[in-house]
């Protein structure tokens, strides 16, 4: 009696094992199966990427329009041309659109975020995206605030600038002052 119940049970726990990798599966996705979907390419150039990669998602507002296609160098300028392949539904941008390099958070993942302008003409499949904003290395901005002003004296700058001194001048004190003998 027991082998059929156990058979059963082990069935019925591969069973559920199963339909939970189908559902990580379908989540780690987002749903989209692979199949490419209904999507345009637009090109932006920027003289740095920063930790940007392949599949980091495309946003406006906030919201997630489309993923990051293909990364290449141009030969000529060595800038960096990023290929985004934006959803369908939002193939009406307009041609004044600015991109930029940003990243979620304070160590998230970089992604490209869209600013949509106020141009009536809109940008088509293929066309580049002329105002960018390339990535901001928190690195060197760090480096920079920590060692600003290294070489500047501790005391500032006050050779030309007629600024008092550590001796005050004597016509201006207001205590009277006594000849000693």
């Amino acid at each position: 009696m027991r082998g059929p119940r156990l058979e059963f049970a082990v069935g019925a726990f591969l069973l559920l094992a199963l339909a939970s990798l189908l559902v990580l599966a379908i989540a780690s996705t987002n749903n989209k199966w692979g199949f490419g979907g209904d999507t345009y390419p637009l090109k932006a150039r920027f003289s740095t990427i920063g930790q940007l990669r392949v599949s980091a998602p495309v946003k406006i507002g906030g919201v997630v329009v489309g993923q990051v296609a293909d990364i290449g160098l141009d030969p000529q300028k060595f800038d960096s041309i990023v290929t985004l392949a934006i959803d369908g539904r939002y193939k009406d941008l307009p041609a004044d659109t600015s991109a930029g390099i940003f990243t979620s958070g304070l160590l998230g993942e970089s992604y490209v975020g869209l600013s949509p302008g106020g141009d009536i003409e809109t940008l088509k499949a293929g066309d580049e995206i002329a105002l960018t904003q390339s990535a901001v290395d928190l690195m060197q901005l760090v480096g920079k605030y920590m060692f600003a002003g290294g070489d500047k004296p501790a005391g500032g700058d006050t050779a030309d600038s007629g600024a008092a001194t550590d001796t005050p001048d004597p016509s201006q004190t207001d205590t009277p002052t006594e000849p000693t003998p």
